[in-house]
């Protein structure tokens, strides 16, 4: 991570770009930005971190138009091309300020003393936020909240070979998460989403081969719909008669909106590299997005084309890079003379 951090404040410094560096919980937090000081201010936000890949995923390979690898969809190529989109010294982009914020903790489960807290915290605000999320060149206004749980399942132990006198806790445990996705909750939809995601990350359970295991926990991931509530959620789930449940993580929805002049704007630039429909309303993924919606800065997800993200076989599409680089360019262009246009008309 922090070879990672340093590669990147070495290419901005050499760009002339000063960067700024901290740590928060011992992970590197960086920032930089270039362009009007007196303009508006624009944030583009990444992460460095990425979750655990295969050996092979670790060595990049290009087939066709697919650049493969662990983090190419899920945010490096987006960071990268974030980077580049930033003006470099002597570069004129007059109305505009472009502020680039990156973190090593995205990924992480992590619920308080996040990065990107830490660096809105740290003065990283602005008008507007774009974190480089894979969305296929769509803006996402919209994500699902996170509850990440740890259930805890009792059974009763029993020797191995007379496995009909105890009680398996991790069997009870599997039919518990069953039971979970049956409930009521499951089965809602909203404006957005046709229902929650439901994941069971990890289980652990048992403590020798020939032991009828009497404990069990299970990690469940919950991604739950703008109107539902989590409190509601964990009171379904205690219905079903755990031991024990230990929130990991509860992080709310997001709502950024789609009616946004800057959403517009970006629209816009994206409509000039694809055709169709260029705002998708539901991401079913969350993102650091909320640190700036917490702070009162509107933000979206919007990153390159690609597939695979935490999967086997990650991959971004070369050309929907080149795509991504151009709008982040033009989109800071006209953010800068929109700028301009409402100075010159606010002087008449």
């Amino acid at each position: 991570m922090h070879e990672a951090a340093g590669f990147v404040k070495g290419w901005l410094d050499a760009r002339g770009i000063p960067v700024h560096q901290e740590e928060c919980r011992g992970l590197p937090v960086l920032t930089a930005e270039a362009g009007d000081p007196e303009g508006r201010v624009l944030i583009l936000h990444g992460h460095l971190d990425v979750v655990p890949g295969d050996p092979d995923q670790f060595e990049p390979r290009v087939e066709g138009d697919r650049l493969f690898g662990r983090g190419t969809y899920d945010m490096k190529a987006a960071l990268a091309a974030m980077l580049m989109a930033l003006p470099g010294p002597g570069e004129s982009t007059p109305g505009v300020l472009t502020r680039i914020g990156i973190v090593g903790d995205e990924e992480s489960e992590e619920s308080e003393d996040r990065g990107s807290d830490f660096l809105v915290d740290q003065g990283l605000t602005g008008e507007f936020a774009i974190t480089g999320e894979p969305t296929d060149l769509h803006i996402g206004v919209a994500a699902k909240g996170v509850l990440a749980l740890k259930v805890t399942v009792a059974g009763r132990a029993a020797h191995g070979s007379t496995p009909w006198l105890g009680d398996n806790a991790i069997l009870r445990a599997i039919e518990m998460f069953r039971g979970l996705e049956s409930l009521p909750f499951a089965r809602e939809s909203s404006e957005h989403f046709d229902r929650p995601s439901i994941n069971l990350g990890r289980i652990q359970g048992g403590d020798a081969l020939n032991r009828v295991p009497d404990r069990c926990t299970m990690d469940v991931d919950i991604r739950y719909l703008p109107n539902q509530d989590p409190i509601e959620i964990e009171r379904q789930i205690r219905e079903l008669g755990p031991d024990g449940i230990e929130t990991i993580i509860m992080l709310p929805p997001i709502d950024s909106g789609s009616d946004s002049p800057w959403v517009e704007r970006l629209g816009e630039a994206i409509a000039r590299h694809h055709d169709g429909p260029v705002t998708s309303v539901g991401r079913d993924g969350a993102s650091d997005a909320l640190s700036f919606i917490r702070a009162g800065i509107p933000a979206v997800e919007f990153g390159p084309t690609g597939a695979g993200h935490h999967g086997p076989e990650e991959w971004v599409s070369i050309s929907s890079l080149e795509s991504y680089h151009s709008i982040l360019r033009e989109f800071i262009s006209t953010a800068g003379a929109g700028a301009a246009r409402e100075k010159a008309g606010g002087e008449r």
